[in-house]
């Protein structure tokens, strides 16, 4: 693993010495939080890409070309869009939509044999680009069916999807995702093909599926969409996302395997072997996703839900967060991918008359739990629709604390920080996930702010792993 938490299909890039990376963001703002590495191994965070929404965005494609960066995706509107770059910290463009027919999605990019620019699409279709990228010149063509795997397989469907393009010796490389994206653990896989023409005929590997997940025993689910990249030693690698088993509600994490090549010219995963590198950053979690909010900006961990503005956040003394709508559906969220199975979370509220705050483990607007408290009443969520206005008063000043711990969640409320309520203890969230609720989304940590109009305050929020050793011995 080289991401953990909720970053699904990834991109990857190599520039020269660098390793830049991106995923998808849907609707979570901004997006494409791109990474970079210098051993693929420790990732750390570049710039956001997309600061405006776009619908929701997915399988992006990150690319260079002629000294430009570019991020191909789909987005509103079932279309391809694409911003661009000089610099990979940016500044980014702002979205264009491509003159490509709605309905396709997972673009990947690659330059052809005739040395101009072709975008790959699902389902086996290409498009020319213009020189600058920026435009289809032609309408999709077929040129590739995929992969047929055995008719016993169990699979959601065969989805051909995610392809990514690279060129080694004489041959195209077509790196493909089929078997559907989550579903039945034994459902996505990696699937590759070569050619001497990127419009074919495309040869089938003979060791498709390249990736896959042959069993629910495994501890990695539905693995598949798959990118090749080279080292700078020479070595190749593929890097997907899988769920971690019994854990849906992290989403998809970044997954990468050694790939070997055959002396007949085709590559296969091999047993796994040392990175360049140290300590993996991502281990690091206290330290990356706790915020004081003394810094007057808002650090990378925090994306917010369905859009921001230059009015959504300010800082006095904290984190002021503008209030809207009635409840946590149609609230003001700011969301922390969590990268942990077992976890504490707190956060201090302080909401001025006529404005509710609180903290969340939100996953959409459907599926959701935890508390939100004015100056006069308390609610408790153990979902969208399970409710309960309780009689304890907060007043303007309070602390909240979730307590995850495999899916299990404990809700506590206190005044000082010393004395604290429990509000819910034992509440099973593993269903908030894709294959319940859709969207391909994770389950997430949420400031929440509630109302009419105003900010509401907050200070210090902590993120703490729970090592799972522990779990029987107690937790802070």
């Amino acid at each position: 693993m080289i991401l953990k938490g909720d970053y699904p299909d990834p991109t990857i890039l190599r520039d020269g010495k660098d390793y830049y990376m991106t995923h998808s963001s849907f609707t979570y703002t901004p997006g494409f939080l791109i990474w970079h590495s210098t051993d693929l191994h420790n990732w750390e965070p570049v710039t956001r890409a997309l600061g405006q929404l776009t619908g929701s965005v997915m399988a992006p494609d990150l690319v260079k070309f002629k000294g430009t960066y570019y991020i191909y995706f789909p987005g509103e509107n079932a279309r391809i869009y694409v911003i661009h770059a000089k610099n990979i910290a940016g500044p980014w463009s702002s979205p264009k939509m491509l003159n490509i027919p709605a309905g396709y999605i997972d673009p990947g990019h690659i330059v052809g044999e005739d040395g101009k620019r072709y975008l790959f699409l699902n389902n086996g279709k290409v498009v020319q680009l213009s020189e600058d990228g920026l435009t289809a010149v032609t309408e999709p063509k077929l040129v590739y069916d995929g992969w047929s795997y055995p008719s016993d397989w169990n699979v959601e469907c065969k989805c051909l999807e995610s392809p990514k393009l690279f060129k080694r010796g004489d041959y195209f490389y077509l790196v493909s995702a089929e078997g559907g994206t989550a579903g039945p653990a034994t459902s996505h896989m990696v699937i590759a093909a070569r050619s001497k023409s990127i419009f074919g005929p495309w040869e089938n590997s003979p060791y498709n599926p390249v990736v896959h997940t042959y069993s629910d025993a495994d501890n990695w689910w539905s693995k598949g969409h798959g990118t090749l990249v080279d080292d700078v030693e020479g070595k190749w690698w593929v890097v997907y996302h899988a769920y971690l088993k019994n854990y849906h509600t992290l989403g998809r994490q970044t997954l990468i395997e050694p790939i070997e090549w055959t002396k007949d010219g085709w590559f296969k995963t091999r047993s796994a072997q040392r990175f360049p590198g140290g300590q993996n950053l991502q281990k690091h979690a206290e330290e990356r996703l706790s915020d004081d909010f003394t810094r007057n900006k808002l650090g990378w961990q925090w994306t917010a839900w369905n859009g921001i503005n230059e009015q959504t956040v300010k800082f006095n003394d904290g984190l002021l967060l503008k209030a809207r709508g009635h409840s946590p559906v149609g609230g003001q969220l700011l969301l922390v991918t969590v990268p942990d199975t077992s976890y504490t979370a707190s956060v201090e509220v302080t909401v001025p008359p006529g404005l509710k705050g609180g903290l969340l483990l939100f996953y959409d607007e459907e599926a959701f739990a935890g508390v939100v408290s004015g100056m006069d009443s308390l609610d408790l969520y153990t979902n969208a629709d399970s409710k309960y206005t309780l009689g304890l008063n907060l007043g303007s000043h309070f602390y909240v604390r979730i307590l995850n711990l495999q899916n299990r969640v404990e809700i506590d409320v206190s005044k000082d920080k010393l004395h604290w309520d429990m509000l819910a203890a034992g509440k099973d969230l593993s269903t908030m996930n894709h294959n319940v609720y859709k969207h391909f989304l994770a389950l997430r940590i949420g400031l929440v702010s509630i109302g009419a109009s105003g900010y509401v305050k907050f200070n210090n929020f902590s993120y703490k792993p729970v090592i799972e050793a522990n779990l029987n011995k107690g937790t802070e």
